[in-house]
This record gives C-alpha cells, structure tokens and sequence, in this order.
C-alpha cells in the first residue's frame, strides 16, 4: 500500500464488501467473494480483503451480493404522467441501481424528463421513447390519434438524445390503437429502424392479435409482458408456445416480463418454464399502480421465478446483465473490475410467502429477496420516504384485497387512493 504523504498509509480501497455470497452472472463470479471498491469503480474481486485495506468496510455476511439491478421496463417519469413512481425513494430499498423508463416520454415531452429525471436522481435513468409524441401522459390512448404518430420529430429527438436513449417504445392493445389496427406498430417499426435503436412493444388484450404483432417484431426487439395472461398471451389455447413467438425467440427476440398491474400470469408462466421457455429479462413495470401491488418491487417479482424453480443466478442474470444486453449498456449489470460499482444486498429469506399474478391467482413459496442496501457508484443509496401516491392510482376491484393482505415484500403506500 501507498503512503498517504502525511506518514500514515494510504488505504487501497474506499470500500469493501466482505463476507458476501456474490452472484454476478456478467462477471463470472459466483461465490465467495470480498468486493474492492476505489473511485466509485469495482477495483477488485477476491476471496478475502483484509480490513485494513479499506476506509469503510460493509459486512455482508450472510448475505447476497449482486450488481445493482438494471430495471428494463419501469415508469418513473414523476408528476407529469399518469403512472410515474420516484426513482431515487425505491431504488434505495429495492437494489435498482438502473432504470429503464420505457416510453413515459414522447417527443414533446423528453426535455423535461431529461432535465427533471435523468438529471434529478443519484440512480441511473435511460428510456425507451415513445412513438407517440404525448407519451404516457393519460392512461392510455396515445397512439389512438396517428397525428401523434411524428416519426420525423421522434427520430430528431432521439439524435439529440442517444446518451439516454436506448430504444423505442410501442404499446399495441385494444386500448391504445382504440379503432387504428396495427398501423402504430408499423410506424413504430419504421423509427426503430431509422434510429438503428432495438423496439420494445407492449402486448396485452387485443385486438390487435399477437400473431399481428409478431410479423412486425425482429432479432434484438423486446416483447414486454411476454407472460401476460390476458388474450395477446404468447400460449395458444393448449398451453403451447405459439410457434411464430418460438422462432422469433431462437432468432434473437428478447422475452421481457414486465409484470406490472395487469400483465403477469401465472397460468402462462408456469407452462412456458414447463415447456424451457425462460424470460430473457425479468422487469418489474413499476408505477403508481403496481407498486401498491401484486408486483410491489422488482425483488419481489424475482422472488416469484425463484419459487417457480428458477436459479438464483438465472434469476439475477434477468434482471442484471441480460437487461443491460438488451439495451447495449455497455458497463452496468456486473461487478468485473472496471465496471462502475453499482451494488445491490440482499437477505435471501427463508419461510412461508404467498404470492399473487395479475389475476390475484395464489402460489405458496419459500424464498423471499429483501434489499438491505444499495451503493450507486460505490455510495450509498440513502433511504427515504417517497411522496404521496397519486389520487387517481386505484387498484382494480380484484386488487384491492391486496392491500391488506401484507404480502411478501410489501412497502405501506404513503396515502391509500383506493379509500378515497
């Protein structure tokens, strides 16, 4: 070690993490490893680091260590959409250390989410834009009207914008082409591939029809809500994948789950891993509505794959380096020397958890992952309270019993719009 210039000896880290159990599918290691931590860099990865090397060292005995979570379908576009939750307040409780928020922002709208949210929080925030050039505003509706279909002002946007821009975003349902078809997804298709930027497309309840959407999607896109239950399902009436989605996955498709409110099934689920066929990524889709719950927090969503037979490393390698891959951001999703030191801690619990899908649709597991820190860039995370949820954010009918059922990893909303 170096001296300090004052007599005394400098240290060789800022931080250690020791005594973890590191699960890092991106950078190989999986194990017992202490984590060096210099300049806000991983520094090293070794069996043991002694104290004395460290100005701080943080005991993770016990304990699973993983990079930060890199969320690929999130809303976080707070306070100027109908469904953004805050970034920063459940990053620090959750282990996101990277968020996704994948199409809150339109055209028109992206400059005040670079400024009030990438620029706003000590997380890291990309996204997908939206073809639409009012976002996610409302509900929904927002490829309804094709005079928001403006590719040419999202394709200058996002020349303006590539450090934080990561991809397009299209959510083709009953709802959002209310009386349009699947033109938008056409459109969608076009952008995407004027900008050379992957496309992420939102199935749900039809029409259109999940064949529809497939015939437009390519290797390197993203079906987001890839397990919904409702009638886009990726499962034909037997169970089976449908074959169109099967090649579309050999020929590089990327299978995001995207829990959310409405769009997590344990039915499709359940005969998808049967049949070998695992998510690529597995993302929360937090907003103002699913973080009451049943999704509540990506961990928790984690948690439901592992109780379904998935690897814990399977299950991190989802929500870490393969989500990272999906979007070409080069660095996150692992702790390899080098890489920025984005770390996230987690108690693996053991006992009886009952978990719910979309549909209220009950399983029994035994694993539950519970955040116990998060470092962006070697710091702390600190933990606050987060603000008040949107009057509007009222769970459906079916729901609401959740919200009394204390389920796993559940946080107590700051305010309950569904008493309102």
């Amino acid at each position: 070690m170096a001296d300090d210039g004052q007599g005394g000896v400098a240290s060789r880290f800022d931080t250690v993490i020791a005594g973890g159990e590191l699960v890092d599918p991106g950078g190989g290691n999986i194990g017992r490893f202490d984590i060096g931590i210099r300049d806000g860099k991983v520094a090293a990865v070794e069996p043991s680091i002694p104290a004395s090397a460290a100005d701080r060292v943080i005991d993770a005995r016990g304990q699973v260590v993983t990079p930060g979570l890199v969320d690929l379908h999130t809303h976080v576009y707070w306070g100027a959409t109908y469904w953004g939750i805050e970034a920063d307040p459940i990053a620090a409780r959750t282990g996101v250390t990277t968020w996704l928020d994948v199409g809150s922002a339109g055209g028109y709208s992206f400059p005040g989410f670079r400024e009030w949210i990438v620029n706003g929080n000590t997380a890291k925030v990309y996204a997908l834009l939206n073809l639409s050039s009012i976002g996610l505003i409302a509900p929904t509706w927002e490829l309804t009207n094709p005079d928001y279909w403006d590719v040419d002002l999202a394709a200058r946007v996002v020349e303006e914008n590539r450090d934080v821009i990561l991809g397009i975003k299209a959510r083709i349902d009953c709802n959002t082409t209310r009386g349009v078809g699947i033109a938008p997804l056409e459109k969608a298709r076009d952008l995407a591939d004027r900008v050379g930027l992957p496309l992420m497309t939102h199935i749900g309840n039809g029409p259109p029809t999940i064949a529809e959407v497939a015939a437009w999607l390519r290797p390197g896109d993203i079906l987001t809500h890839c397990f919904t239950g409702n009638d886009m399902a990726i499962a034909d009436e037997q169970g089976n994948i449908r074959p169109e989605i099967a090649q579309l996955q050999r020929d590089g498709l990327i299978l995001d789950i995207g829990h959310g409110a409405g769009s997590f099934g344990y039915r499709v689920a359940e005969s998808m891993l049967e049949q070998g066929v695992l998510p690529d990524v597995i993302s929360s889709d937090i907003h103002q509505l699913a973080v009451q719950g049943p999704m509540f927090d990506l961990p928790t969503t984690l948690s439901k794959f592992i109780n379904l037979g998935m690897t814990l490393p399977q299950v991190i390698a989802c929500a870490t380096v393969n989500a990272a891959r999906a979007v070409h951001l080069e660095g996150a999703g692992t702790l390899a020397v080098g890489s920025p030191a984005d770390v996230a801690i987690f108690r693996l619990e053991e006992g009886d958890f009952t978990f719910y899908d979309a549909f209220m649709t009950a399983r029994t597991g035994s694993k539950l992952l519970v955040n116990t820190l998060t470092l962006v860039d070697g710091r702390e995370l600190p933990r606050r309270d987060e603000r008040p949820l949107h009057f509007w954010a009222r769970l459906a009918e079916v729901q609401r019993p959740i919200l009394w059922a204390k389920g796993p990893g559940q946080a107590a909303p700051a305010s309950d719009p569904n008493a309102s």
